[in-house]
Order: structure tokens, then C-alpha cells, then sequence
């Protein structure tokens, strides 16, 4: 697991703040089909830390590669004090990325017979599949990943030629429920970067798409639940720095 000590994270951070304002720093830095990957021993660092129904990723750049950098929450929504931050390198992903979703349904059949044996009535009704865990539609997230491989470097031309950087994102805000699995055979995460319109903010913001990967595929086991490996949207800060 590679980790950052208190000094070197600072300077991280630092240094993404500073690269934030140059589109041109921010074309070589930042390829828009490279990904983050988070393997299980991060996973698991950052599980037993966090006391918060969220945790925070911060955005840094160290010895020219941008990188993502894992840091708990305790209960009140604070940054917990440790003194190593570990942290992913933005790059090209090593293989294909499999996104899966199954919806399962259930069929309730029910008939009454008379006392000589008669139908008299019958009827089925459908229960649509629900989802027990923070689920992205599949369809939304690959919208919002392909428009960030098509468009993100339009919207950094846009926030340093109008705003001088100051409204890209430093670190963001993930639901702790994402590095939760909807099956076993765990072997990691893949985060994307992603562009969906806010329309509360009326304006494009980007995101974090959490996409957990798997030693074997999904299997259906007759519940009325949607299984998916693709979570919630996360909040940038900024805008959103509730953090």
C-alpha cells in the first residue's frame, strides 16, 4: 500500500491547488480516460478509520502525477489524525472496466377455488426490483463517465479562463456505503471521474463514480433487488464543502 506521510500529503495538496489556475499544466496532468484504483488493503485501512457515513478523497499532485488520497472521517464529520495517507496514481486502467446491473423481479400469483372446487378468482401482481445499498443507474454513470472522457477538458478550459481555477474541485465527499460490496470476491475499486449538471448549482460539476470490482460475476439469486457495482454520486468541494 503506498502512503503519503503528514509532510508529503501536504505538499500534495499543495501543489494540485497551485496546478488548478494553468489549463495548460492541467491537459498533461490530467488524461480523461485515466482512472483511479483502489486496492482491498486501502479499502480495508480506510474501513476500520472511518467513523463517518462519509469519508473524504483529496485531489494531489506528486512528482507530476495527479492522485487520489483516502482520508477518515470521526463521527462529527472531522478529518481523523493519522500518520499515513494512502493514496492511488491516475492512470490508464489495465484492463477492460465491467459495469453490471441486475434487476430482479417478482411475479405473485394468487388464486381462490370455491368449496366445489371452482375458480372464482385470480390475480398476479409485480413487485418491482428496489435497491438495499446507494446504487447509481448504470445508464446515468456511464453517461456521466463518457461525457468527463468527451468534455472534461472543455469544462477545465472553462473554469481556468473564466474563474482562474477557483472552482475546481480540491477533494471530495463520498458515502461511506460505497466500499461496501454487494457480493464476495472483492478484489477492489475503480474510480472514474465523471460530469453531470447540478441543478441546484445550474451549472456541470464533476464527480467521483465508485465502480467495485469482482474475482467472478454477479449472480442472480431470485430476490426483488437491483444488484449493481456502481454507487452513489459524490460532492465536490467545491462547491459543496460541508467537509
Amino acid at each position: 500500500m503506498t502512503t503519503f506521510n503528514n509532510e508529503d500529503y501536504a505538499q500534495a495538496v499543495s501543489e494540485w491547488a497551485r496546478c488548478c489556475a494553468n489549463y495548460q499544466t492541467l491537459e498533461k496532468l490530467i488524461p480523461t480516460n485515466f482512472v483511479f484504483e483502489l486496492g482491498l488493503d486501502q479499502i480495508n485501512w480506510l474501513k476500520d478509520i472511518n467513523k463517518n457515513l462519509d469519508f473524504c478523497t483529496e485531489i494531489g499532485v506528486y512528482k507530476g502525477s495527479m492522485v487520489l488520497i483516502l482520508c477518515p472521517l470521526d463521527d462529527l464529520g472531522k478529518r481523523v489524525p493519522v500518520t499515513d495517507y494512502p493514496y492511488s496514481v491516475l492512470a490508464e486502467m489495465k484492463g477492460d472496466l465491467k459495469l453490471f446491473e441486475i434487476q430482479e423481479y417478482t411475479v405473485v400469483k394468487n388464486a381462490i377455488l370455491s368449496k366445489e372446487l371452482r375458480k372464482v378468482d385470480h390475480d398476479a401482481n409485480m413487485f418491482l426490483p428496489i435497491a438495499n445499498t446507494p446504487l447509481l443507474d448504470q445508464d446515468k454513470a456511464l453517461d456521466a463517465i463518457e461525457l468527463w472522457r468527451d468534455q472534461g477538458m472543455t469544462w477545465f478550459y472553462r473554469e481556468c479562463s473564466e474563474f482562474k481555477g477557483e472552482r475546481i474541485f480540491r477533494k471530495f465527499l463520498v458515502p461511506a456505503e460505497d466500499l461496501t460490496p454487494v457480493k464476495e470476491n472483492l478484489s477492489g475499486f475503480v474510480c472514474s471521474f465523471g460530469l453531470r449538471y447540478s441543478d441546484i448549482y445550474q451549472r456541470m460539476l464533476v464527480t467521483l463514480i465508485f465502480i467495485s470490482q469482482y474475482g467472478k460475476d454477479a449472480e442472480n439469486n431470485g430476490s426483488a433487488q437491483t444488484i449493481s457495482n456502481t454507487y452513489d454520486w459524490s460532492q465536490p468541494c467545491p462547491p459543496i464543502c460541508n467537509i
